[in-house]
């Protein structure tokens, strides 16, 4: 009996040179040495992502020190590249980008989650009224009210909030970007923060890692508080399995 051949038909996408990437990242401009569990480092993934970088200065952005209007324009034309080259879900790689959640979803047909911040409102939903999301994020001065809104969180104390810009090595590495990081003292300042932060709220029932730079950290931070920890990266993984569902095989 003859076998049937699948065939497949393609068509390419004008001047696209390489396809295949699920998830497309928009990355501000950082002089930052981005290590594995990053989201701006590619081995993070256990799957292709596009990395297109725009012209914002990160650091800016984090500081307060930039108004959103003046980038949305090549932000929202990143995202729709992003698109045209095939990208399935579109993120970022600062969690302050959600100020540009609603013009990015609105100027593509693709998911778009422009900060980890949008895991705030699933977080609540899978612990206790009476617990509260902790929240280390990278510059606390950042957390407007514009930004909570546009991320979807209210404007309540269901969410508590610590940031890195008090801790020295951070500050070095993330805010004024002297391009050194010590793997050991960011570590133990982000420790410190989570600990920090539930001492003040006990009643925390779980962690975010805000900044896109903190992933590195999860596990230590969940040995050092023994709460759920969330992270950028969890989040992206999260996602690239709803736009590339798992083939699932074994015996039965």
């Amino acid at each position: 009996m003859q076998q049937e051949v699948a065939v497949a038909l393609y068509t390419a996408r004008p001047g696209q040179t390489a396809y295949g990437y699920p998830v497309g990242i928009i990355c501000a401009r950082w002089h930052i040495p981005f290590i594995p569990g990053d989201v701006n480092h590619a081995a993070s993934f256990d799957y292709p992502v596009r990395y297109l970088p725009v012209d914002v200065p990160g650091a800016d952005i984090l500081r307060g020190a930039a108004r959103p209007e003046r980038y949305t324009e090549d932000i929202v034309a990143a995202a729709r590249q992003l698109e045209a080259e095939g990208v399935r879900a579109i993120t970022s790689n600062c969690g302050f980008f959600g100020l540009w959640q609603r013009a990015a979803a609105d100027a593509v047909s693709v998911p778009v989650f422009m900060s980890s911040l949008l895991l705030v409102p699933f977080i609540r939903s899978l612990i206790g009224s009476d617990r509260k999301v902790g929240v280390v994020v990278a510059n606390s001065e950042g957390v407007t009210g514009e930004l909570l809104a546009a991320v979807g969180i209210g404007d309540d104390d269901s969410t508590a909030f610590a940031g890195m810009e008090s801790f020295p090595h951070f500050a070095s590495v993330v805010l004024q970007e002297s391009g050194k990081l010590d793997t050991d003292a960011m570590r133990d300042e982000v420790t410190e923060a989570c600990r920090g932060l539930l001492i003040d709220h006990p009643d925390i029932g779980a962690l975010l890692l805000e900044c896109s730079d903190l992933p590195v950290y999860a596990h230590a931070v969940h040995e050092a508080t023994g709460v759920p920890v969330f992270d950028w990266v969890a989040l992206i993984d999260f996602v690239e399995r709803t736009v590339v569902p798992k083939r699932y095989a074994g015996i039965y």
